[in-house]
């Protein structure tokens, strides 16, 4: 009889489908909103997220359980993928393109547009994806998918000092830049630079 996985209340099954049902099952939702985020659409997210349980799959070890060891690898695959995803359609520009059009044709005059909190979510995700890529990184698997400065520490291979520092001026400076930004979303202007 076999013994429960330590780092599972459930027992995962020896053969490689069942274990690979159980990973993608445990680990697919949250590595897709990881990847949107950095891809900055969900159907790009789906293809990371894909390609990196095709790697999985493909570099399968006898004995493969749901571990933080696994976890952190999973992370760091989609991190990986998603950044080359990014590079290769050049999305960030396109992003922000998109964004000046639908905010030019909700508000044609600039002046007298209507404060509303998707606005002001807009604004917070938009200054996220100006952070530099390890900022945002770090920042999005702390707030958004939860993960311990360790649990970073192991996806991005630095200390967990260095998380810590990186984290703090992540929110130091989408703080201020939302700060900025919004003022100017929500005064009916555009913004300048940056």
């Amino acid at each position: 009889m076999e013994a429960a996985d330590k780092q599972s209340d459930r027992i995962v099954p020896d053969d490689r489908a069942s274990q690979m049902e159980a990973i993608v099952a445990e680990f697919e939702t949250p590595l897709l909103r990881y990847a949107a985020r950095i891809a900055g659409s969900a159907s790009y997210a789906e293809d990371v997220v894909q390609n990196t349980f095709v790697k999985l799959f493909r570099n399968w070890k006898k004995g493969t359980r749901p571990t933080p060891r696994l976890k952190a690898w999973l992370y760091r695959v989609v991190h990986n993928e998603a950044v080359d995803l990014v590079r290769r359609e050049s999305r960030l520009s396109l992003l922000h393109a998109r964004h000046a059009e639908q905010k030019a044709a909700e508000c044609p005059d600039g002046h007298n547009c209507p404060d509303r909190a998707a606005d002001r979510l807009q604004v917070v995700f938009q200054c996220i994806q100006k952070l530099p890529a390890l900022e945002r990184q770090v920042l999005l698997l702390r707030i958004e998918e939860g993960l311990s400065y360790r649990e970073i520490s192991d996806v991005t291979g630095r200390t967990e000092g260095n998380i810590g520092c990186i984290l703090h001026n992540a929110v130091k400076t989408l703080a201020a830049r939302a700060k900025i930004l919004g003022n100017t979303v929500m005064n009916g202007s555009s913004p300048v630079g940056d």
